[in-house]
């Protein structure tokens, strides 16, 4: 995995985070989950759609299940009443059972072994879990366990650096070690994205959410814009006909 994967991936959680409460905050909130649920669904269809790595379809992919999956924990709190403290241990088992039976059923979690389109529904599925997941958790350390949407990025960002020291200095297992990281990165991205959002009242800077889904969006489409030119994230090999090249 390359740093721009793990920027881009950080980015594409703070923009997915303060554009759902945007559109929770300026349009109903059944027709902004349903404006998700199509967006998603054709971001997804057309990323299914490809034979390879693409980084711009990819990334476009990504940024939508970002966007439906803060809706998706979202709507679990504010219109069923779920604490976080409920929901979050939901989607952890969710998760579990996703990546259970992915393993069961392919005998691996490697996104590097991504070449059929039963691996690649397993790795989507996976992938709206964790940002399910990463929302509730943020959300639990931020408002229900009081520790603001600051402290809970730096905390998360402390935790997303524990599988990389850990496979490299424990030799602990890649996958693990990617998919550990890969579940932090969202609770990481929202809450400093939070912070930038929300009033002095509530411990950030105020900036609202929809400057500052802007500002993450302009970024994620210069590090897309970068990928797609240099292809810094694709490994050519002689066996380069992979959905996912390097990352």
């Amino acid at each position: 995995m390359t740093v721009y994967f793990w920027i881009t991936k950080i980015l594409t959680t703070g923009m997915g985070e303060t554009t759902s409460d945007f559109l929770a905050q300026h349009l109903d909130p059944v027709l902004a989950v349903a404006i998700g649920a199509v967006a998603f669904a054709a971001a997804l269809a057309l990323q299914l759609s490809v034979r390879r790595y693409i980084a711009w379809v990819y990334w476009t992919a990504v940024v939508m299940v970002s966007v439906f999956g803060t809706m998706a924990a979202d709507s679990l709190h504010v219109k069923l009443g779920v604490p976080y403290a409920v929901s979050a241990p939901f989607f952890l088992v969710v998760l579990a059972v996703v990546l259970g039976a992915w393993y069961l059923s392919e005998k691996t979690l490697s996104i590097h072994s991504i070449r059929t389109r039963r691996r690649e529904l397993f790795y989507w599925a996976t992938v709206l879990a964790t940002f399910a997941l990463g929302t509730a958790t943020g959300d639990l350390t931020a408002t229900t366990l009081h520790l603001g949407y600051f402290s809970s990025g730096v905390a998360f960002a402390l935790l997303f650096a524990v599988p990389g020291l850990a496979h490299w200095r424990l030799r602990l297992n890649p996958i693990t070690a990617f998919w550990f990281a890969y579940i932090v990165t969202r609770p990481l991205g929202a809450s400093f994205a939070d912070w930038m959002a929300v009033s002095p009242a509530r411990g950030g800077l105020g900036w609202q959410t929809g400057p500052v889904s802007l500002v993450w969006l302009a970024a994620i489409l210069g590090f897309v814009g970068y990928l797609t030119v240099s292809r810094r994230d694709v490994a050519v090999t002689s066996a380069d006909s992979g959905r996912h090249g390097r990352n």
